[in-house]
């Protein structure tokens, strides 16, 4: 019997293709010529849908990736002798290749633990008042990921609290929303009621993650910090000259609903496979399964029979485990097998 070993992805959510109504608008958008640099018709039309959808007056930018997203946000936020405080396992501390420091010329990241990958305000505090001299870089922002880098959310009421210590010191608050639809999704709550109403300053709202080719989008609800910022994106070589590719996705997206019926079938698709995985002997979910993430504990000789069957999967993202992530496109099907596969390894495993 010849055993299929393709790639089977699951490690991300970017490895999704586009979603049609992503598509659809990219399509339309290629049928005539328009203004370059933003001045086109569709990225007017996404960032007016934007401020629809979050029913305010916000300033809208688009960036090709996450990492320019969060990296440009953090650098209007404050100076290069201001510091960030961020979970210890955030994104922009983990994975952003030093970005943050570098687009702000040298503003520090402060790290706190937290349980199930979230900032408390209690962790912030401790960092706040650590120490007040000349020699430590002044706090200025709190850096929120939601959903958190393990699959986690934050619940209106955390929010709300995290804006109140940001008050008791004057920080800002930027919130990482690489899965930010996934978030709205799970607690079934408004864009709105997530961002602006719970105190965020500013939110790097992902497309990548849910179904567009690429594609962030920054939305400043305090407009003063936004000052200049369409010069920070072109320096960063962010100004995309055909901008009406990126924007008309979005409104695809936006115009759709799209934006949160993929994250409720990504959602979906996790309870699904993390209900599946915990009823097999030997594996422990790590952390509760919210949004479209599942972080499982396995052993090594499950992990590696997985892979050698053509599974893709992260085991360094988080705080150890595998990580498998769900996407617009995921099916019960392909989740079938990889759980035919997994009860299959650790049988193999019991009797070698």
């Amino acid at each position: 019997m010849t055993i299929d070993c393709s790639p089977r992805f699951l490690a991300s959510d970017n490895t999704s293709g586009i979603c049609p109504e992503a598509l659809d608008y990219l399509i339309q958008a290629n049928a005539s010529d328009d203004l370059a640099y933003g001045n086109d018709h569709w990225t007017h039309r996404a960032a007016d849908r934007f401020r629809e959808i979050f029913d305010y007056d916000c300033d809208v930018f688009f960036v090709f990736n996450g990492t320019a997203a969060n990296s440009l946000a953090l650098a209007a936020l404050g100076q290069s002798y201001h510091s960030v405080i961020c979970h210890e396992l955030a994104h922009i501390e983990t994975d952003e290749c030093g970005g943050p420091e570098f687009f702000s010329n040298g503003s520090k990241l402060l790290t706190s633990p937290g349980e199930e990958g979230k900032l408390t305000p209690e962790g912030i505090e401790r960092l706040v008042v650590k120490r007040s001299d000349i020699h430590y870089p002044k706090p200025r922002v709190v850096s929120i990921t939601q959903a958190t880098e393990v699959g986690t959310v934050y619940s209106r009421e955390e929010l709300l609290a995290i804006r109140t210590m940001a008050d008791k010191y004057d920080l800002r608050v930027h919130m990482d929303g690489a899965r930010f639809a996934n978030a709205c999704s799970a607690l079934d709550a408004t864009p709105a009621e997530l961002t602006w109403q719970a105190g965020v300053d500013v939110l790097c709202f992902s497309g990548t993650k849910n179904g567009l080719p690429m594609g962030e989008a920054i939305l400043f609800f305090d407009k003063a910090l936004a000052e200049d910022f369409a010069y920070r994106c072109k320096q960063a070589g962010q100004l995309a000259s055909k901008m009406r590719f990126i924007a008309a996705p979005w409104l695809g997206l936006l115009e759709s609903g799209a934006w949160r019926t993929n994250a409720d079938h990504a959602n979906a698709m996790a309870r699904y496979l993390a209900d599946g995985l915990a009823s097999l002997p030997g594996a422990e979910l790590m952390y509760p399964t919210q949004a479209n993430s599942v972080f499982v504990s396995l052993p090594t000789a499950v992990i590696d029979r997985l892979r050698a069957r053509g599974w893709t999967f992260y085991t360094f993202i988080g705080a150890g485990g595998a990580r498998f992530v769900c996407s617009w496109n995921t099916t019960t099907t392909l989740l079938d097998e990889l759980l035919a596969d997994a009860h299959a390894a650790f049988d193999h495993s019991a009797t070698g």
